[in-house]
């Protein structure tokens, strides 16, 4: 997803904004917006994925030490 996300703000911002009107500023601005909580929502998504390993990797060590 963050291939898509970095290659979807780089053709944004590739647009030359001289030549856009204010409503097509204003969805510029609202599609970089968009992009911007995206990307932030994916690296939440990537603690949450580490965290969810680590909490694996602990119950498995202590139902293996438990068995002991």
């Amino acid at each position: 997803m963050a291939d898509t996300i970095a290659e979807t703000v780089d053709l944004l911002y590739t647009i030359d904004q001289e030549k856009l009107d204010t409503n097509q500023l204003i969805a510029l601005g609202t599609a970089l917006a968009t992009l911007a909580q995206a990307e932030r929502l994916e690296q939440i998504n990537e603690r949450l994925r580490t965290i969810q390993q680590l909490l694996t990797t602990m119950t498995h060590r202590a139902a293996v030490e438990g068995v002991r």
